[in-house]
């Protein structure tokens, strides 16, 4: 019998999904004793992971075996609070007996905003998430971070990071006591997510909302509607 392109195409695609199926995205928390294993010296050294480790996530998809590393620096620790002024995000894919550096992210605070200052910046892993985001067996890491100032989550900043496709897609947020001083900043790759995965990212956003992290301006989700790349 013989088989069209076009039928060929089909079970191809067909495959291709049934694969990505079966090679689920999964990941978890490594305990501190697992992640000082891994993470040794040498490591630490050859990836230049110059603050200490918060938190590392292991995951797996379709791709590879990959570590999410989240390292915040520790500048000064006070009655209530440990205050830092960088943090760096590292992403490493199994090779062999050692790694490769897919993609990395880095921020610190910024002494010159309008806010005069912030005083802290770390990654809210409450928020986080390393997952497939749109199921097609390719693992989406999400990430969140903020900032606090003199006035605390009023005016400091909030950043959702998404890694789509090597991609890195930001939506940046500046917190103010004064409706004038609030503004969100949009990538344009954004608008081009797949909708499931824009309207995760909208959610969280109102969840950062609903639990008093961020004041955004007003009517944003119109002018997220209206796929604005600036609103203020």
């Amino acid at each position: 019998m013989r088989m069209t392109l076009a039928t060929m195409l089909i079970i191809a695609l067909s495959g291709k999904q049934l694969y990505a199926q079966q090679v689920k995205s999964n990941s978890e928390i490594l305990s501190p004793a697992v992640t000082a294993t891994i993470f040794s010296d040498n490591i630490v050294k050859q990836f230049n992971l110059l603050h200490p480790i918060r938190r590392v996530y292991s995951y797996h998809d379709q791709s590879g075996d990959y570590y999410l590393a989240l390292c915040e620096s520790i500048d000064e620790i006070t009655k209530d609070d440990t205050l830092h002024q960088k943090i760096k995000a590292v992403n490493l894919k199994k090779e062999g007996n050692g790694f490769v550096k897919t993609w990395e992210l880095n921020d610190f605070t910024n002494s010159n905003n309008l806010n005069n200052g912030e005083e802290s910046i770390w990654f809210w892993t409450k928020f986080c998430e390393v997952k497939d985001l749109d199921r097609d067996g390719i693992t989406d890491p999400l990430l969140v971070y903020g900032s606090s100032g003199m006035n605390g989550y009023d005016d400091g900043r909030v950043k959702i990071i998404l890694n789509y496709k090597g991609q890195k897609i930001a939506v940046r947020h500046q917190n103010s006591t004064m409706d004038e001083g609030r503004n969100i900043q949009i990538d344009a790759a954004f608008y081009t997510l797949p909708q499931s995965i824009q309207q995760h990212v909208r959610a969280l956003m109102k969840t950062l909302a609903d639990k008093d992290f961020t004041i955004y301006p007003d009517e944003y989700e119109q002018a997220m509607d209206k796929k604005k790349l600036l609103i203020n």
